[in-house]
């Protein structure tokens, strides 16, 4: 989802003579963590159950420590970027592993949301079809160049982490309701930078082999 190896995100292709960083750096370990906290976040979710309808609804302790652990591990995408980027550590490690522990936590808070009935099945499936597709996408044109940035893949990010932070919190009324129409628009920017990606790949010819 959210991180310099983000299918929307430029992958930094170092020198030829450039010395490969090491895979024990601070960014790849951030990484790892981010993986460890997913299952301990899907287990805070299922088992504090689904969100108050009414702000003074019943709450649940665990519904918030849920909520705390996902924004954890989304900061610490954030974090293992910037620090890849500007202390020059980014390794085929993280490059593999960075989009599959985004997508590992992103699709789960997905999953888990439609099956306690809070986000319709349709978001969490159009959504999934797009990430897992375009990254699986980004491995095989890697080779062929690397497709910049957008603001619309960027905005899609950011969509996506607002609105689900909004539904994880058990607050229930009016921010439950942003938070859902946050993720109808993250699906619709979702649908049309991953059919602009997908355009772009298609249009580049295949490097040619030494």
């Amino acid at each position: 989802m959210i991180g310099p190896h983000d299918p929307d995100a430029p992958d930094p292709v170092g020198a030829a003579v450039a010395p490969q960083p090491s895979a024990w750096n601070l960014p790849n370990a951030l990484t790892v963590l981010r993986i460890v906290l997913v299952p301990v976040f899907v287990w805070l979710l299922m088992r504090g159950g689904p969100a108050p309808e009414e702000p003074s609804g019943a709450w649940s302790a665990d519904r918030w420590w849920a909520t705390v652990v996902f924004v954890v591990a989304i900061v610490t995408d954030w974090i293992d970027g910037d620090l890849a980027r500007r202390r020059g550590l980014i390794t085929a490690f993280g490059k593999l592993m960075d989009p599959i522990a985004d997508k590992a936590l992103v699709g789960s808070a997905l999953v888990c949301l439609s099956l306690l009935g809070e986000l319709p099945w349709w978001v969490t499936v159009v959504i999934l079809v797009r990430e897992v597709g375009i990254t699986l996408m980004r491995f095989v044109v890697i080779r062929r160049g690397v497709i910049p940035a957008s603001r619309g893949g960027k905005l899609k990010t950011v969509l996506q982490a607002v609105g689900l932070i909004l539904m994880l919190a058990p607050l229930g009324g009016l921010l439950s309701t942003v938070g859902l129409w946050t993720m109808y628009a993250a699906v619709v920017v979702t649908a049309v930078t991953g059919v602009d990606y997908l355009r772009q790949a298609l249009s580049r010819r295949p490097v040619a082999q030494p």
